[in-house]
C-alpha cells in the first residue's frame, strides 16, 4: 500500500503570493506544502524588477509589519532605493527600491527552505477535491493526492495563460513558462465563478547596446530607510550611485510607428478579450487615449547589479517582433539596442472575488481561500499582502483559531481586502494612496504601531521581535513626550529657526511646538536639544508626524471610531433583504448575492446607496425592539 500523500495546508503557486502564504501557515506551526509549477521561478519577477512605489511601500510596510519576508528580502536584493512624493505629505510617500531579481528569488526561496514546517513540491494542481462543502484535497497533473485541512489558490498569470505577441498567441505562463490549463475547469465545477483578465510587460534589452550618456539619469538616496526592522539602517547607505536607473522619452517618430501599426496590436486586433490595467496601460493604448501629449516617460531599469539586461517601463505591447524592434529603435540612445526578450501580453483565469469573505476565504468552500492575481489584483505588492493574510487564515482555520482580520480603518492591506470583496473588480485592482480615508493614520513609519500586536496576537512573529516592537514603541512615546515638554531658550530657537529660515520667536518655546513648523525638521529640534536616546531613521519620522500632523490625526482618529461603530453594527447572517422596506431592487440583489457581515460593509458595496442604509438601519432597529419586546 502506497504511502498517503498529506499535509494541513496546501498552497498552490510560489510567487509573491504564494510565499507568504507558505511562511505565514509554516510560523503558525501547520505542516504547510508549497506547489509551484517550478522550483526556479519561486518569488519570480516577470514584470519590473523592483518592490514598493506610490501605495505600495505602504503595503510593504505593513506586511513587515505582520511578520512577513518581503520587506526583508526587498532590502537584502535592493540596489538603490527612492522615496516617492518626497515633497509631499509624511502620509503619501512611498518608499521604492530597484531590486536585483536573481538575488531576490534566491533570497526569498531561501527564506522559505529554512521554514521548518515548510516543503516545496513542483508539480501542477489540477483538480481541488471537496467534500460536504470543504476542501480535503489537491490533486497533481501525475494523479497523486494531498490530503489537506486547507488550501490557498495563489495562481497569479498562470490559470489557462494565453500569450498574445501581434498575430500570434500560444498557451504559456509568464516569463516563457508553462501554463496551468486544468485547474479552472475544477474551480467552474464547484460552483465558483471565473473571470478574465489581461496584463503586458515591455521588452527587456542589452545594457551595452545602449548609449546612456544622452540619457537621463536617476540616482537612489544617500540615506535609506529599510523597509524591514530587521535591516540595519545604513544597509543601503552610499549605493544611490551604484546601479542608477535612466529616463528616457518616447517622441513624435514613436508615435507615427505605433499608430501606422496598431491593427497589429493584439490589443487591438480583437484577439484579446480579457480586461487590462487601467493603472499600467500599454504604449499602443496611451498613445491612443493622450493622443495630445508628444511624449511619455519611460523608465530604464537594470535588472540587476551583475545583468546585462535592462527593463523599460512604461513601454508594455502586444505589438509582432519587427514593430517592438521598430518601436525601441526610434527612442534616443536605443539606436542601436538589442532586445533581449520581447514584450507580450498575457490573458489569464481569476476568482470573482466578492465570492471572498474578509479573511479571504471562499464562501462556498470551507477552508479554500485565494490571494494574489487570483484575486483579481496587480502587482507583486498586492500579491504578497493577500497571500500573507490568507496563509494566516488558512492556518488559523485548521487550527480552530480566531481568525487574522485586518480592518479597513487599520491599513491599506485592509482597505485592499474590502475593496475587493466588496466592491469587485472590472480591471486588475492596484492600491493608491487616495484609496485611504485615513492617509494620515496609515503612513508608511507607523506601520508596525498599527498592525504588530494584531500579528502577535494571531501568533505570527516571535517573542523577541515582539520585544524589539514595544521598545521601539517606547522610544517613540518618550520622544514624543520630550519634545512636549522641553522648552528651547529664545536664543538657540532663533538660532535654529534662522538657518531652516524660519521666523524668530520672542519667548522660549516647547520643542514640540517649534516642530510643527513646515520648515523645522526634527533634525534641526535634536541640534537644539538632543534626544535622550539615539532613534532609528523610521522611528524619527514616526515623531517628526505624530508631532507636526497631531491637530489632523485626532480629527481622522474621530472619524475612525464613527466608522467603527458601522463596523460594529453586524448583520444576521440569514437577513432575507426582501423584508427591508424602502431598499431598491438593485440595492436587494447586490446585498442578498454579497451577504455583507456588518453595516459598514454593506455600505461600500457597489450598487447601495445611503438611501439603501438607511433603510437597513431602520429594519434592524425594528427587529431590536420586537426582540425587546
Amino acid at each position: 500500500m502506497s504511502d498517503i500523500l498529506k499535509c494541513d495546508v496546501a498552497v498552490v503557486g510560489a510567487g509573491h503570493a504564494g510565499a507568504e502564504a507558505a511562511a505565514a501557515s509554516s510560523r503558525l506551526g501547520l505542516d504547510t506544502v508549497l506547489f509551484t509549477l517550478s522550483l526556479d521561478s519561486v518569488a519570480n519577477m516577470p514584470c519590473n524588477p523592483s518592490v514598493g512605489g506610490t501605495g505600495k511601500g505602504h503595503l510593504v510596510y505593513e506586511i513587515d509589519a505582520l511578520g512577513g519576508i518581503m520587506g526583508r528580502a526587498a532590502d537584502l536584493a535592493a540596489v538603490s532605493s527612492r522615496t516617492l512624493n518626497e515633497s509631499k505629505g509624511a502620509a503619501v510617500r512611498s518608499k521604492r527600491v530597484q531590486a536585483d531579481r536573481r538575488k531576490y528569488k534566491a533570497v526569498v526561496t531561501d527564506m522559505l527552505k529554512k521554514e521548518p514546517n515548510l516543503r516545496l513540491v513542483q508539480a501542477e494542481i489540477v483538480r481541488l477535491e471537496v467534500t460536504a462543502g470543504r476542501i480535503t484535497a489537491v490533486i497533481t497533473r501525475m494523479g497523486e493526492r494531498w490530503e489537506c485541512s486547507a488550501a490557498v489558490l495563489c495562481c497569479g498569470t498562470y490559470l489557462c495563460g494565453m500569450v498574445h505577441v501581434g498575430d500570434i498567441h500560444y498557451p504559456a505562463g509568464p516569463d516563457g513558462s508553462l501554463s496551468a490549463d486544468r485547474l479552472t475547469e475544477s474551480l467552474r465545477s464547484e460552483g465558483l465563478s471565473v473571470m478574465r483578465f489581461k496584463t503586458g510587460t515591455p521588452v527587456r534589452a542589452s545594457a551595452r547596446t545602449i548609449d546612456f550618456s544622452r540619457l537621463e539619469e536617476q540616482v537612489g538616496e544617500a540615506f535609506a530607510v529599510p523597509f524591514s526592522h530587521l535591516t540595519p539602517d545604513d544597509y543601503l547607505d552610499g549605493q544611490q550611485r551604484a546601479t542608477p536607473c535612466h529616463i528616457v522619452y518616447t517622441n513624435a517618430k514613436t508615435h507615427e510607428i505605433i499608430k501606422k501599426n496598431l491593427h497589429r496590436s493584439a490589443m487591438y486586433s480583437g484577439n484579446i478579450h480579457g480586461v487590462g490595467p487601467r493603472y499600467c496601460p500599454s504604449i499602443e493604448d496611451k498613445i491612443v487615449r493622450f493622443a495630445d501629449k508628444e511624449r511619455h516617460q519611460l523608465f530604464i531599469e537594470p535588472m540587476g547589479e551583475d545583468d546585462d539586461e535592462v527593463y523599460i517601463q512604461g513601454f508594455s505591447t502586444s505589438m509582432p517582433t519587427e514593430v517592438q524592434r521598430e518601436m525601441l529603435h526610434s527612442l534616443e540612445g536605443f539606436e542601436n539596442a538589442h532586445i533581449t526578450r520581447n514584450a507580450y501580453a498575457i490573458e489569464y483565469d481569476l476568482c470573482n472575488p466578492t465570492e471572498l469573505d474578509v479573511t479571504l476565504g471562499f464562501k462556498k468552500i470551507r477552508g479554500l481561500y485565494g490571494a494574489g492575481q487570483f484575486n483579481g489584483t496587480s502587482g507583486y505588492e498586492e500579491a504578497a499582502a493577500q497571500g500573507l493574510v490568507a496563509g494566516a487564515n488558512a492556518a488559523l482555520y485548521v487550527k480552530n483559531e480566531s481568525p487574522l482580520i485586518i480592518e479597513r480603518q487599520s491599513s491599506y492591506i485592509g482597505i485592499m481586502i474590502d475593496d475587493l470583496i466588496n466592491k469587485g473588480v472590472t480591471e486588475p485592482y492596484r492600491i493608491m494612496t487616495s484609496r485611504s480615508e485615513y492617509r494620515l493614520l496609515m503612513r508608511q513609519d507607523n506601520a508596525d504601531l498599527r498592525l504588530t500586536p494584531k500579528a502577535h496576537g494571531a501568533g505570527l512573529i516571535d517573542e523577541e521581535s515582539w520585544e524589539s516592537f514595544l521598545a521601539r514603541r517606547r522610544r517613540v512615546d518618550s520622544e514624543i513626550s520630550r519634545l512636549g515638554v522641553t522648552v528651547i531658550s529664545v536664543g538657540s530657537a532663533n538660532e535654529m529657526l534662522e538657518r531652516c529660515s524660519s521666523s524668530p520667536v520672542r519667548t522660549a518655546c516647547r520643542a514640540a511646538e517649534l516642530l510643527r513648523r513646515p520648515e523645522v525638521s526634527y533634525e534641526a529640534i535634536c541640534e537644539a536639544s538632543p534626544p535622550d536616546e539615539e532613534l532609528s531613521r523610521k522611528e524619527k519620522l514616526t515623531v517628526s508626524a505624530e508631532i507636526k500632523y497631531e491637530g489632523y490625526i485626532k480629527k481622522q482618529e474621530a472619524a475612525v471610531k464613527s466608522a467603527q461603530r458601522a463596523e460594529g453594527m453586524k448583520l444576521p447572517a440569514d437577513i432575507d433583504y426582501r423584508e427591508v422596506s424602502g431598499l431598491r431592487r438593485e440595492a436587494e440583489i447586490k446585498l442578498s448575492e454579497a451577504r455583507p457581515e456588518s453595516v459598514g460593509q454593506a455600505s461600500r458595496i457597489s450598487g447601495v446607496n445611503p438611501a439603501d442604509i438607511t433603510a437597513l438601519l431602520i429594519y434592524l432597529e425594528a427587529k431590536r425592539r420586537e426582540r425587546h419586546q
